[in-house]
Order: C-alpha cells, then sequence, then structure tokens
C-alpha cells in the first residue's frame, strides 16, 4: 500500500505523529504539501475529493479511503504497519494512551494561544505566562506522571509491554516538551526514568534514527505546536 500524507509545510504539528509511524514502520508513502504545496489539501477540506472529508490536517489517504485525526489515523494504520497489538483489547488500550496524548498536546497549543488560534502570541502574552504557570506546575507533572506510571506497570519498556505507536507518540511528546520547556523538563526528568530511556530508546530504532537525520525532519520552531518562548519556562 502506498499512503498520502496530508499536512501543512513548514512545521512539524499534529501530522509528525504520523509521520514517525511511517517512517518506523519502513512505510511507502509520500508527503502530498511537501511535493505539492499546501493547495493540495484544499478538495479535500471541502468535500470535493474522493474519500471521506477531514475537519483538518493531518489527514492520510490510503486508496479510496480517507482517515483523518491522529489517533484514528495511527489506529488504522497499526494493525498493518504491526505498530499495535494484536488483541482487540491491547489496541483499544493503545487509542486511549493516545487520544491522552491528544489532550496534552491540545493544552500545550493552548498554552501559548490561551486566547484565540486566530491571535498572535504576542497579542495574548500576558495570558500565556499564567497559563504556562499552571502547565509547568500541575499539567505536566499529572500528565508525565501518568504516563511514566503506565511504562511501569507494563514491565518497564512499553506502556503496551511492547513497542506501538504509542512509544513512537510519547517520544515526539517528550522531544517536543523538552524543546519548549527546557528549565522545567531539566527538572523533571529525574522523576521520569522510564519515559528517559523510552525517548532514548525510540531515537536509536533503526527507522527513527536515519529519519530524524534526515532533512525530512524539520527542526521544532515558533510556528509549530511546541514552541519555545523563554518568557513561558522555567524551573517550576
Amino acid at each position: 500500500m502506498h499512503y498520502e500524507l496530508y499536512y501543512w509545510t513548514g512545521i512539524q504539528g499534529r501530522g509528525e505523529f504520523v509521520r514517525l509511524a511511517l517512517e518506523d514502520a519502513g512505510a511507502d508513502y509520500t508527503d502530498m504539501a511537501r511535493v505539492h504545496g499546501d493547495a493540495v489539501m484544499d478538495a479535500f477540506l471541502a468535500g470535493k475529493a474522493e474519500g471521506g472529508r477531514p475537519f483538518a490536517p493531518p489527514f492520510l489517504k490510503a486508496g479510496r479511503q480517507v482517515v483523518g485525526q491522529v489517533a484514528a489515523i495511527l489506529d488504522f494504520l497499526g494493525p498493518t504497519l504491526d505498530l499495535v497489538p494484536h488483541a482487540a483489547s491491547r489496541r483499544v488500550q493503545a487509542i486511549q494512551l493516545q487520544l491522552t496524548i491528544a489532550d496534552l498536546v491540545a493544552e500545550v497549543h493552548d498554552t501559548h494561544h490561551p486566547i484565540a488560534a486566530s491571535q498572535y502570541y504576542e497579542d495574548q502574552k500576558r495570558e500565556a505566562i499564567a497559563r504556562a504557570a499552571s502547565m509547568r506546575s500541575e499539567r505536566m507533572p499529572k500528565f508525565l506522571g501518568y504516563f511514566e506510571d503506565m511504562v511501569k506497570d507494563n514491565g518497564g519498556r512499553h506502556p503496551l509491554r511492547e513497542h506501538s505507536y504509542v512509544d513512537l507518540s510519547l517520544f515526539q511528546l517528550l522531544a517536543g516538551l523538552d524543546y519548549m520547556f527546557p528549565q522545567r523538563m531539566r527538572a523533571l526528568w529525574p522523576s521520569l526514568p522510564l519515559l528517559a530511556a523510552l525517548k532514548e530508546r525510540v531515537e536509536k530504532r533503526p527507522g527513527i534514527a536515519a529519519y530524524l537525520a534526515s532533512e525530512r525532519r524539520l527542526a521544532f520552531n515558533t510556528n509549530g505546536i511546541f514552541r519555545h518562548y523563554p518568557e513561558l519556562d522555567g524551573p517550576r
């Protein structure tokens, strides 16, 4: 199967969670907007292309089928790419974890855009500083502590006892938080030894290591979800 991935150019964003799964599995895919420009998505978003109409990128086209939303895409890809356990109960657990990651990603975005996504960061900077303090002191420890416990409860290496797309998404989440909040993550890492080890193992997987060293892996920047603004970071 040849896959077509649709996501905005110039940023990692939510599309990176799907991209990591495709790269880890060595899947045959085309990053459509990077090849043809963002306008290639217009017909899909307007409901004028073959397949289901997605609300927003990322979305994936496989044959005639179009799948939107990160968790749904990964649930769709998981069995084919061997990135999810075969048992139905474990597959449900995988999507539950992925949706929890999505919850934190949404909160991360709203940290630097707490008033409106349509406004510039500079127009809501004061509110973002207050929101970031809560993110650092309350939300990050709560979410990351949960994921640390999930790895511990499932044998100490993976949240699902075996490698899955959840490992890859946790890697992206941790890498993004490390970029966005370097001081805070420096303080949190000692309490997250299993997540730190998972991140390191994912980085060394052949497909991921090759991808990270390639031009296909865009750098984090202040246009994406994970944005580093020094005034939003701190040790607490």
